[in-house]
């Protein structure tokens, strides 16, 4: 049956346009349930099985409803079919793999669609697991569920009603399987036009009561109202009032306002700042500070600011604030009461000003800016809000080296979210300690793992069980009058401390995907596994679509251990005196086919993040170390990059060939280094090593002459234990001469693919970008240097790369590496891109020094290089088949974006892995150490230990930035000063500290629950900081007697291993 639908919208340039549609009924659409026996569930389950869709664990992906669901004294056997509301609110819950039989209808899938692709998506992916029995009941397409919108009906009104129509029909349906649809909705006016109806229904609450064996799920009831807020909250006065969406637009417009995103300081929860593009084309930063001034803002949040007046911008470096009660902080900013509404503007000027102007009337008849008047109350403190204390500044009035100090602003309204699920512990200064007989839910405060999150508020039945725990909450809302967000309990994790537990959270907190490969993923894994072997027939060597490159010696350096080989190389002196040179790189695009179900998870996870202890691989095993992986000695398929260079080392031409390779050896970077180093090593493979050796310094110089950046990091690596996995050891990691020859010849490559794929697809080849720091990003470190008479040349890479390698002090060798790894920090972050989204000139690799630049060289563990190996194969065979996923440029820019923001988890994943074990490895000792201040702070400073490549902070202040300071900060001079004048710390000042990691129980305080890595200061001997001499006696001679009794243990159990027949069993 043929019908029509249509509906209104609007285009983009603002037009209203009538669009009308088919819509088709039909009377043949299946149930679900997996016994019905109806004929059309019955040819629904043949016509999948002659399409191929076979049973997947005993379920039938056409019919999975379960002929034996959940039983309930209430309904008997029953079905679950949530409405839209409880979906959105709910979908922690029905996430959990307890809840199964669920009917999702079409109507409830085409409105999550347009209020949440991200609980749209959860959903699907739960359809997908056919394990979990949930159908998509096509209610919308079927004649007999399928309701007109009446003439007085909302929407959202229609939609509840076809979902009623749709539980009534299935009830009707599966009235003789003794099977009852119940639908589930907090909603008050559905259930109760569901009892008029005669359709079971029931609120959330009394679907999670069937689940008696899982108590916690009420716990993670979304949307929870908590009232029973403690005194301190109870005298809060709330946050100001956010701008509607069309004020904060017109304030974007009229420049009024500034939009990006928030990011919080390491270092100070209260303090924020986002990096918004000027009128005068500049990027720079503006500073948040203060909770009323983030105004419920939370890390990650995309946000409106306004500037606020001269008067109140900061001037001073951040404080550090340790490990203890917000509320024991005082707010730093004032409150703003934000008053009148905007009048409503006549649009009568039509021209181009007239419409800014009315922007800026629209805008700034509620922001109070420095054009209108706005009226203040004073604030709890007594000050003034922020109108008394001068004019707001227009983003255009902002310049550069402002003695006023550096951009401070306030939130005035949230453009989009960026709530997650955070890992959490209770707050062991405020846990509600309630009776384990007590089933009633208590509120209680929890604190996110991630110290820039604020607390947050949810109601539980399981203090006890969760005191000394991790577990994963979610924000519901933040209401104006609640101080902190509030909240619900998603799951718990484990016990705080444990290995396993603390890995999982520092996963999840970096939003990386780390479940098992799905069966769907694995279905599309080669059928030969393992023994797989080469085809010429099959994979185009015969056709001559791929070269036959297994007669070259070709080898590969890689770190010790390396199983997911990427990249191999070969040299060739050829006849007249040039270099042939190959670069080989696993072919994965061979395997990993676009929009399968395997290319749609690499896409998801973006990268192979690398652990301490362990590696989360992009894809498969079999893939990533077997397959896929340039081993030796085994034929391999690759994409080959090869040049013709002369004895400069200067390209004289390029091919690409998909080609098959027959590795001669697999070498470690110390390995093919002792092979350069032996004189008396004369064989193929050396001989090669050594000419790649000589071009790659050659290649480095021109680099480097360009303006290429040899910058710094401090990098570790940990020795493990075999069997538990815990540190032993802990050492900087060396680099060698082959370090250096890989990578010459890795970004040559890439440099040259990127040119090849820009050529072919100049508007939607996938670049890698790396913008030009500002020169204020250096201010701090200028300042620092200055005392030293060093000046760093920030004019252009090259200047700043000169300038670098004159700094050298011949009093401490390693200072110059320590600038190295500050200027570091002062660059803006590499980004892949689409070319057409940018201008030619900002294509430009400021680090690398290269016109262009791409990710080529790594397709097993980046999924950048994949698509650019796509790109590349593309470019060089016309008869290449490909999609839209290649030339449209909207989803190459979406695809960007997932491997931007899954590249900087993974980098700060391992980060956090080298954190916990360095605070596993620490645990119990007390180390003393030389290092160096890298950062300065108003009460604090930042000291990198050299010996660990770790860092940490010594506090100058007792607990937080509120207590007195025994150093104190002095802006000219960029350093922490005591009053009288005799002790300072300065950028770049060597001290020496003691390490130690708090040793109390986990759940004593904050700090043990963050198992923070804490230096006290021995030198300098500043009075009141540095650790004094009695102390710094008995540590020493605590740490003598520990050594002697592990030396005695040790003796015991060399001992027992050489004479284990004396010894008795008890």
């Amino acid at each position: 049956m043929l019908r029509n639908k249509s509906f209104v919208k609007r285009t983009r340039k603002g037009n209203i346009v009538r669009t009308v549609k088919e819509h088709y009924l039909r009377d043949d659409i299946a149930c679900g349930y997996e016994s019905c026996k109806h004929s059309v569930c019955v040819s629904a389950r043949n016509e999948a099985e002659e399409q191929g869709k076979t049973l997947v664990g005993g379920i039938h992906p056409a019919t999975p409803l379960s002929a034996s669901p959940r039983n309930s004294v209430q309904w008997g056997p029953h079905y679950l079919v949530p409405d839209t509301n409880a979906f959105v609110n709910q979908i922690d819950i029905l996430e959990r793999p307890i809840i199964n039989d669920v009917v999702v209808l079409s109507t409830v899938l085409d409105e999550l669609r347009g209020l949440s692709m991200v609980v749209y998506n959860r959903v699907r992916a739960i359809v997908r697991d056919h394990e979990r029995r949930w159908f998509v009941f096509s209610n919308e397409h079927h004649r007999e569920t399928f309701v007109d919108r009446a003439a007085d009906e909302s929407p959202n009104d229609r939609n509840d009603r076809a979902i009623r129509v749709a539980v009534q029909w299935l009830g009707k349906h599966l009235e003789g399987a003794s099977i009852r649809p119940v639908m589930v909705t907090n909603d008050e006016d559905n259930l109760r036009k569901a009892a008029a109806d005669g359709v079971t229904a029931c609120r959330m609450e009394e679907c999670l009561g069937v689940y008696k064996e899982c108590p916690e799920l009420l716990d993670m009831m979304g949307s929870v109202n908590i009232t029973d807020r403690n005194a301190t909250d109870s005298n809060w006065e709330g946050y100001a009032e956010y701008l509607s969406p069309v004020q904060i637009q017109a304030g974007i417009k009229a420049g009024i306002l500034m939009q990006g995103t928030l990011q919080i300081a390491p270092y100070n929860y209260l303090e924020g700042s986002i990096f918004a593009a000027f009128p005068d084309g500049k990027e720079r930063r503006v500073l948040v500070i203060g909770r009323k001034d983030m105004n419920r803002a939370i890390q990650g949040d995309k946000i409106a600011v306004q500037i606020l007046p001269r008067s109140q911008w900061r001037k001073a470096p951040s404080a550090a604030l340790v490990d203890e009660d917000e509320d024991a902080v005082p707010d730093v900013d004032t409150k703003t009461e934000i008053t009148q509404a905007a009048p409503s503007v006549p649009d009568t000027d039509k021209t181009n000003e007239g419409r800014a102007r009315k922007r800026a009337r629209v805008a700034g008849g509620k922001l109070g800016n420095s054009s209108s008047a706005a009226t203040t109350e004073a604030t709890e403190d007594g000050e003034e809000g922020h109108e008394e204390l001068g004019e707001f500044v227009k983003p255009a009035d902002v310049e550069d080296d402002s003695v006023d100090g550096e951009p401070t602003g306030r939130v005035v309204g949230v453009i989009r979210r960026n709530w997650r699920s955070y890992c959490a512990f209770l707050d062991p200064n405020f846990a509600h300690k309630g009776t384990k007989a007590s089933n009633a839910p208590v509120s209680v405060s929890v604190l996110a793992m991630d110290r820039r999150i604020p607390k947050i508020k949810i109601r539980t039945r399981q203090v006890d069980v969760l005191s000394g725990q991790r577990f994963v909450v979610a924000i519901d809302s933040w209401p104006k009058e609640s101080r902190y967000p509030h909240g619900h309990f998603v799951r718990a994790l484990g016990d705080a401390g444990d290995k396993a537990t603390e890995t999982e959270v520092l996963l999840l907190e970096h939003d990386v995907p780390f479940q098992p490969f799905t069966k769907n993923v694995r279905a599309d894994l080669p059928p030969e596994g393992d023994k797989w072997l080469l085809d010429v027939d099959r994979d185009q060597i015969t056709s001559g679509k791929r070269r036959d490159l297994r007669h070259i010696d070709i080898c590969s350096i890689d770190p010790p251990g390396c199983t997911d080989i990427d990249d191999a190389l070969h040299a060739i002196r050829l006849p007249n005196g040039n270099f042939q040179v190959g670069v080989h790189i696993a072919d994965v695009t061979n395997f990993v086919k676009p929009n399968t179900a395997m290319d749609k998870e690499a896409a998801h996870r973006s990268t192979t993040v690398y652990l301490v202890d362990r590696r989360i691989d992009m894809l498969p095993e079999l893939l990533g170390t077997n397959l896929c992986s340039l081993m030796s000695n085994v034929d391999r398929l690759a994409f080959s990059c090869i040049w013709e260079l002369d004895q400069d080392a200067t390209i004289v031409n390029v091919t690409f060939h998909k080609s098959v390779i027959h590795s001669k050896a697999s070498l470690t970077y110390e390995e093919a280094q002792n092979r350069i180093d032996d004189p008396s090593l004369k064989d193929s493979i050396t001989n090669n090593i050594r000419d790649l050796n000589m071009l790659a310094k050659k290649l480095r110089k021109r680099r480097i002459d360009a303006g290429a950046l040899t910058l710094s990091s401090p990098e570790v690596r940990f020795r493990l234990e075999n069997d538990s996995q815990d540190p032993v050891d802990v050492e900087m990691k060396a680099l060698k001469e082959t370090n250096a020859l890989v990578e010459e010849f890795m970004l040559l490559a890439n440099t040259s693919v990127a040119a090849k794929i820009y050529e072919h697809f100049p508007d939607s080849a996938m670049l890698r970008r790396h913008p030009e720091p500002p020169a204020q990003n250096f201010d701090n470190l200028q300042h620092a240097l200055k005392p030293l008479d060093i000046q760093l040349e920030t004019g252009s890479s090259l200047a700043l790369a000169q300038s670098l390698d004159r700094a050298v002090l011949a009093s401490d060798p390693y200072f110059n590496n320590l600038l190295r790894i500050l200027t570091t920090r002062c660059m803006m972050q590499a980004q892949y891109f689409c070319s057409g989204s940018c201008t030619p000139e900002e294509f430009r690799h400021y680090g690398l020094a290269t016109a262009i630049y791409t990710h080529f060289t790594s397709p097993i563990r980046r999924y950048a290089d994949v698509m650019v190996h796509r790109l590349l194969h593309a470019s060089i065979d016309r008869d290449a088949v490909y999609g839209s996923e290649l030339t449209d440029k909207i989803k190459m820019n979406e695809q960007c974006d997932v491997l931007n923001h899954r590249h900087r988890m993974a980098q700060q994943a391992s980060r956090s892995s080298v954190e916990l074990y360095t605070n596993l490895f620490f645990k119990g000792k007390t180390v003393e150490e030389t290092g160096y201040v890298t950062q300065i702070l108003q009460n604090g400073f930042g000291v990198l230990i050299p010996s660990y490549g770790i860092e940490g902070v010594v506090y100058t202040a007792a607990r937080d930035a509120a207590a007195p300071s025994v150093l104190e900060y002095e802006q000219e001079a960029h350093a922490l000063v005591s009053p009288d004048k005799k002790s300072e710390i300065r950028l770049f000042q060597r001290v020496r500290v003691i390490l130690q990691v708090d040793d109390k129980p986990v759940s004593a305080n904050v700090s043990s629950m963050r198992r923070k890595l804490s230096l006290r200061l021995i030198e300098p001997m500043i009075a009141g900081l540095s650790i004094e001499a009695d102390e710094l006696k008995a540590l020493r001679a605590a740490k003598k007697t520990k050594a002697a009794n592990a030396d005695e243990d040790g003796k015991i159990v060399e001992l027992v291993a050489k004479h284990p027949e004396q010894i008795q069993t008890i």
